[in-house]
């Protein structure tokens, strides 16, 4: 192949809590090549259920950082016999869990900055770690959210430095933890990255510094400043907790060229850019692309809303972010504990395990469910924050005990439909003519949940053409978009495609405005999360 037939390439990742992914796009944004290693089937030795780790405390789920780096080994192998040719890719981005923090040893950067390309990573990066990480699954850590909250004058003027209220996953109250009940791993810790930043020094051979928009998903910055605020910082620390951290960057930050091991081991071109890797949320905002008005849609594991805004709101259910982007200044994310596990739970109880007869109970009662209503929180909900537990009401609003099975699936998908509207007005958004909801994620492929989004939103329900994940397509489409605008060229790829599934039949006000108003009345009574 000529240097002409060679076309420019970006490569993007995502580390995620179950898997590696890596995907390669070219210059129009097509997607040309992908791997992905499962940690529970791939790495074994590891001993992890859903790529984590359960303590011995109540709460504490962690993972081994050597985990990840023994999986993008793989992955990278993987690209290998996929035929990716690395020396066309321009620029490098990732995404990653959001909350989780890594724990680096005292020599670990110059472990990263003299790697041997004849060696693998894991074998050299062994003792880089003094503890496990901390993930975004860990619940730990309420003495010590509460603590902070205290710290800065309370929950609501947490809120309004860092975006969120105190949340236990959040990386401030898990470093406020490690200090007070492991103060040997946090003083013998060089530096605490989050696990993007982590994965991004991978490629960048030192430690990277942490990006504004996973930043400030951490209760630790102030998302005004656009700086780390002293005094939760010193809540959650000492004095050397801001070296440890290191100054943040924005999101859309060209930090170098790619480590010289890469350029041996793979063949990468020697001036690959690494951009700032940045949450998986914030990724997928930058992913789906979303204009004023849309809303991202990611119907995972929990369900996640993702609205781009201008000014900063202070939040007391949901949170708002830095935005990973320039045309996102602030981003507002709302993440339902209850998403596709749930649905997967009683799907299995009321339709034995299949979606076709699921979705044909559906078919079999009409929208607004003859006014039957349900909220269903298999675990701790988090918006609106809720003890566990399974609530039914009929049209009169009295309490059941029990619905028949059509019934029950339809209240199911409303309730839910319904939280995902409620909760997304109470952060400023406003449905307009030009309002769409853009879903991603693996229920996504499901019409008639979507069918039931556009009803309650009373908006066009669209997904994306080019992937289905979005934080990974966002990973590549972030180093495509950044390089671009580092070095002036402009790329074919920029603008989204995406096709429409559902639109909203015409009488969803008369239907769905009553069912919001009761919805409100209904999560009043419910238990409070302790």
């Amino acid at each position: 192949m000529t240097e002409e037939e060679k076309k420019k390439t970006f490569l993007g990742f995502d580390f995620s809590t179950q898997r590696l992914k890596a995907l390669v796009i070219g210059e129009d944004y097509g997607v040309l090549h992908e791997a992905d290693v499962e940690f529970d089937v791939d790495l074994p030795e590891f001993r992890t259920s859903g790529g984590v780790q359960r303590g011995q405390q109540r709460g504490e789920v962690t993972a081994p950082p050597l985990l990840w780096v023994k999986a993008l080994d793989m992955v990278m192998d993987r690209l290998v016999v996929a035929g990716v040719d690395f020396s066309t890719i321009e620029a490098l981005s990732g995404a990653a869990q959001q909350h989780g923090s890594v724990w680096w040893s005292k020599d670990a950067e110059a472990k990263l900055g003299s790697l041997s390309p004849e060696d693998f990573l894991h074998t050299q990066l062994a003792t880089a770690f003094v503890t496990e990480s901390p993930v975004w699954m860990d619940s730990s850590t309420s003495a010590d959210c509460r603590a902070l909250e205290e710290a800065v004058g309370g929950p609501e003027e947490l809120a309004k430095i860092t975006g969120s209220t105190a949340y236990e996953r959040f990386t401030g109250p898990q470093i406020r933890k490690m200090f007070r009940s492991k103060p040997r791993a946090y003083h013998a810790a060089a530096r605490i990255s989050l696990v993007s930043s982590f994965a991004c020094s991978l490629f960048l051979g030192k430690i990277a510094p942490i990006d504004l928009s996973d930043g400030s998903g951490m209760n630790l910055l102030d998302i005004r400043e656009m700086k780390w605020h002293e005094k939760a910082m010193r809540a959650c620390g000492d004095e050397t907790l801001e070296d440890k951290l290191g100054a943040p960057v924005p999101t859309a930050t060209v930090l170098g060229d790619v480590s010289p091991y890469y350029v041996g081991r793979y063949g990468f071109k020697p001036d690959c850019k690494v951009i700032a890797f940045t949450g998986d949320n914030c990724s997928a905002l930058a992913g789906l692309r979303l204009r004023s008005g849309w809303v991202g849609l990611s119907l995972g594991t929990s369900d996640t809303l993702l609205l781009g805004l201008s000014a900063p709101a202070a939040p007391l259910a949901g949170h708002v972010l830095v935005g990973p982007t320039p045309a996102a200044k602030y981003m507002a994310l709302l993440c339902f504990s209850n998403g596709s596990l749930t649905r997967q739970n009683h799907r299995d109880r009321l339709a034995e395990k299949s979606w076709d007869a699921f979705n044909d109970l559906l078919r079999a009662t009409v929208r607004g469910n003859m006014g039957y209503m349900g909220i269903y929180y298999d675990t701790d909900e988090i918006v609106p924050r809720a003890a566990a537990g399974r609530w039914l009401r009929d049209g009169g609003g009295r309490a059941l005990r029990s619905l028949g099975a059509p019934f029950e699936a339809r209240a199911l998908l409303e309730g839910q439909a319904l939280a995902r509207r409620v909760h997304a007005e109470e952060m400023g958004f406003r449905l307009d003519s030009s309002s769409r909801v853009i879903a991603t994620g693996g229920a996504s492929v499901n019409k008639e949940l979507l069918q039931i989004f556009a009803d309650v939103f009373n908006t066009p329900v669209f997904v994306q053409n080019e992937h289905g994940n979005a934080a990974l397509l966002g990973a590549a489409i972030r180093a495509a978009d950044v390089w671009s605008a580092y070095l002036g060229i402009t790329l074919p790829g920029a603008e989204p495609t995406v096709s429409p599934v559902a639109t909203p039949y015409p009488d969803h006000d008369t239907i769905y405005t009553p069912m919001m108003a009761r919805y409100r009345e209904i999560i009043q009574t419910l238990p409070k999360l302790v």
